[in-house]
């Protein structure tokens, strides 16, 4: 009689089977370590000006909302409420230019990033198909295209890609990590000329209310679609604009044809924003005053931060809208993150959005006011 071992038994690893995270490159993120803790031994304290994370305070008025929101007991709905709808209808129009926006045109979702990275494996995509981005972009985009086993390419113009098999392309406008900024003409000519081979394209607006030398234009606006919004869809965050990045607080607005499928898949898969942060959204879509005061924050601080790094010898390209300079010394990437590490300035080497970035660093304008003038005397005293 052969003895029965009372040891659990032992999970079977296929090599030969592709997971999930095999299917990802490295996290570009955990590069930086080194450089991090080199910036933060400085006698003055690391300015982390790589991650373009909120520093300031969430306004007011979106804390109370939240909080008085905060007996929510049952379930949120993945769709919203309705007071959450009509507040994103009503800004859609107001601060967008949009027109005859309803409750079917738009869609909650938790945070920006999740859908970027989820959004090719709902829409079904798969094998053979192809998913474009720019050239120089958030590296969400391919990892989105890599999860759903999907085949992904660059481009400067998408109206020179070959649209055989492209079902999503991906616009960002104001860009990150750039901050270019697409003209309303270049914007209609990619509109038009995705409509014609049947591509669905997404634009991402995430930082459109942060323009600087530019005035960004949604594709939603008429002037850009000719009063349709079929095929488009634009995302929108209010992580920058409000300071709600741990809310986790965003929505697509678009073609309806494009949203009830997703919005159905999504229910299935319990992507819902929370009740509170559903309330939270309506306080914030409703106030244009706390968006004027941050931009007013951002844009002394980027005025500061620009002049500082091109008195220390940097060249900006582009950088007309966003939260971030786009910087070079002509140099390596990693060699500038070296030399500001030991000036106590960590910023994002280029590489991390593309090959094209290999000798740019971005510089996130999200430090405080005591810190970003901590980076200008350290950048201008050598």
């Amino acid at each position: 009689m052969s003895a029965v071992s009372d040891r659990p038994p032992v999970a079977r690893h296929h090599p030969s089977k592709e997971s999930l995270r095999d299917r990802l490159p490295t996290f570009p993120w955990d590069k930086l370590e080194p450089y991090k803790k080199t910036a933060a031994a400085h006698p003055d304290g690391i300015v982390d000006l790589s991650v373009g994370t909120p520093v300031d305070p969430v306004p007011e008025l979106i804390q109370k909302a939240l909080i008085d929101a905060a007996d929510s007991p049952g379930y949120p709905t993945v769709w919203g409420t309705p007071a959450l709808r009509d507040a994103i209808t009503g800004w859609l129009e107001r601060r967008l230019g949009a027109r005859e926006v309803t409750h079917r045109h738009v869609l909650p979702i938790v945070g920006s990033k999740e859908l970027v990275a989820w959004l090719p494996t709902q829409l079904g995509l798969g094998p053979g198909d192809k998913v474009a981005h720019p050239r120089l972009a958030y590296p969400t985009y391919e990892v989105g295209a890599r999860l759903a086993r999907a085949d992904h390419e660059v481009y400067d113009d998408p109206t020179t890609l070959d649209p055989t098999n492209l079902r999503l392309l991906w616009l960002n406008s104001p860009s990150n990590p750039t901050g270019k900024v697409l003209s309303k003409a270049e914007l209609t000519r990619i509109v038009a000329w995705a409509r014609e081979h049947g591509v669905l394209l997404f634009s991402d607006e995430c930082y459109l209310e942060l323009g600087w030398e530019a005035d960004p234009v949604s594709v939603l606006h008429p002037d850009v679609n000719g009063g349709s919004y079929e095929g488009i869809v634009a995302v929108h965050s209010l992580s920058k604009r409000s300071n709600l990045a741990g809310y986790r607080a965003a929505f697509l607005a678009g073609d309806p044809a494009v949203l009830a499928p997703l919005l159905e898949i999504r229910k299935h898969g319990g992507m819902m924003t929370s009740a509170p942060t559903q309330a939270a959204v309506v306080a914030a879509l409703g106030d244009d005053e706390h968006v004027r005061v941050q931009r007013e924050r951002y844009a002394a601080r980027r005025a500061l931060l620009r002049e500082a790094l091109v008195h220390h010898g940097f060249r900006i390209e582009h950088s007309e809208a966003s939260l971030y300079l786009w910087a070079t010394r002509d140099e390596s990437c990693w060699d500038t993150v070296a030399h500001l590490s030991d000036l106590g300035i960590l910023v994002a080497p280029g590489d991390f959005y593309g090959p094209a970035g290999e000798n740019f660093v971005r510089v996130a304008l999200t430090a405080t006011d005591e810190r970003v003038k901590a980076a200008v005397e350290r950048l201008k005293s050598r």
